[in-house]
């Protein structure tokens, strides 16, 4: 079972097969979300097409839309689209006590490592005036936070609190109604009642990103939207952005695991093997020069496996998405992680510092076995949001820096001006603008 479900691949044959990532555009709709399409809309219709339909009948319709929306996909006709006060208080206060410790260190954890980056305004007065930059907090933000199947507060505290640190004055949280049942998941809401959250919303999919993005008579819209999601989650964020800003496209989770022969191969199985637990399209993936860890490792798996209630899941994505990768020396598994560019890169190896040195592609380093991934999913302290599909190549895991923006700030005094107007007009000229040109000659004749 162990070499069925977890396949071992030569450098060659990785960067050719399980390193090749196929773009969400080409990947095939699986056949449960076709026929759910065709449920819904009464034909086949593409994700793409549907999600379309939906943003513009929220735009028309408004709240009435977004009830019926969610009537239709998701089984509940909402009374009320706002969760009360008096129940965010209930289900903090209903939260078992260990829950509820837990969120609230994983709470300060998270809010000490988010004050710790620098959010400074700036101005010179060296260059002729004054020249800088203000940081400003974006004003309005939504977070979408999943939670039909399995509902998730860790994401409400690694998205909330770096908005907090950045000094966001309004946070509206958008959260589809648990499976079975006609309101948000409680540990939803009680994780947003420690955030300090009072505005949170009972919609889901691309509804709710159409919602927030557009606005209803009951909604306000948001200047910006965060959050993971499905497929029609992730298609509706693509659409809106232009209207709105967006943290970015989440794909499927990754993982990617180098080890030598000082890893215990226990604890690698289980890492790979938490990974890949998230759904079938999942990448769990290791890395190392030795083919005997490889194989004790993929023994490890098959053992582990036996426990866990989510084996289907888990076989599913380490049959096709996971598997082991045999490298010449640790430096090549280096090389193919930084080709890779995973969302999470452990090092379980003899000397983590040292190898992270040559790591420039990751959403997350982790560095040593101590520093599993798992801890960066709830309690470690950086938000767990962190760039898939290789785009740690050129963007960063969520920060306060994704909550604020920049404006540049210009105030020159007249001597400086003045000296400076003639290159104004000469690139003016040279690039054919002539109101440009004269707006500058303008104010150099009057000084003369």
């Amino acid at each position: 079972m162990a070499k069925e479900i977890f396949p071992i691949y030569d450098a060659v044959t990785a960067r050719e097969k399980l390193l090749v990532r196929t773009p969400p555009d080409e990947m095939p709709i699986p056949p449960a979300v076709a026929n759910g399409i065709e449920r819904i809309f009464g034909e086949p219709i593409s994700p793409g097409e549907a999600v379309k339909r939906i943003i513009r009948s929220i735009r028309e319709g408004g709240d009435k839309s977004l009830r019926e929306w969610t009537a239709r996909i998701d089984g509940t006709i909402p009374d009320i689209l706002r969760v009360s006060q008096e129940e965010i208080t209930r289900a903090l206060v209903e939260l078992p006590k260990n829950h509820r410790e837990s969120l609230e260190i994983m709470a300060t954890r998270i809010e000490d490592f988010h004050r710790q980056q620098p959010l400074n305004s700036w101005i010179t007065q060296n260059r002729g005036g004054s020249l800088g930059q203000l940081i400003r907090p974006i004003q309005r933000v939504g977070l979408y936070i999943p939670g039909g199947t399995a509902p998730l507060p860790s994401s409400v505290l690694m998205s909330a609190i770096p908005a907090k640190a950045a000094g966001v004055p309004e946070i509206a949280v958008a959260a589809p109604p648990l499976r079975g049942t006609n309101g948000i998941a409680p540990i939803i809401l009680a994780a947003c009642a420690i955030c300090e959250i009072t505005e949170i919303y009972l919609m889901g999919g691309a509804q709710a990103i159409a919602a927030l993005a557009y606005g209803t008579e009951s909604i306000p819209g948001v200047d910006k939207i965060f959050g993971p999601g499905n497929l029609f989650v992730t298609l509706a964020k693509q659409q809106v952005y232009g209207k709105v800003g967006i943290d970015g496209l989440a794909g499927p989770t990754e993982t990617m695991v180098i080890a030598d022969d000082y890893a215990k191969p226990e604890w690698v199985a289980a890492d790979l093997l938490a990974q890949a637990e998230h759904d079938m399209l999942a990448s769990a993936i290791l890395l190392t020069p030795s083919e005997k860890l490889a194989n004790e490792v993929k023994l490890q798996i098959a053992k582990q496996l036996e426990s866990l209630s989510r084996a289907d899941i888990v076989v599913s994505s380490l049959a096709h998405r996971g598997g082991a990768v045999i490298t010449k020396d640790i430096e090549e598994a280096a090389d193919m992680a930084n080709f890779y560019a995973p969302e999470h890169l452990c090092l379980a190896v003899k000397d983590p510092w040292q190898l992270s040195g040559r790591i420039n592609a990751a959403g997350g380093i982790f560095l040593g076995e101590h520093s599993f991934e798992v801890l960066g999913d709830y309690v470690a302290g950086p938000s767990h949001v962190m760039p898939t599909g290789g785009t740690a190549r050129f963007t960063s895991p969520l920060n306060v820096w994704d909550f604020v923006h920049i404006v540049s700030l210009i105030a020159l005094n007249p001597d400086t001006a003045a000296e400076i107007i003639p290159h104004a007009i000469e690139i003016a000229n040279a690039e054919g603008l002539d109101a440009h040109a004269m707006a500058a000659e303008i104010r150099l004749r009057s000084n003369t």
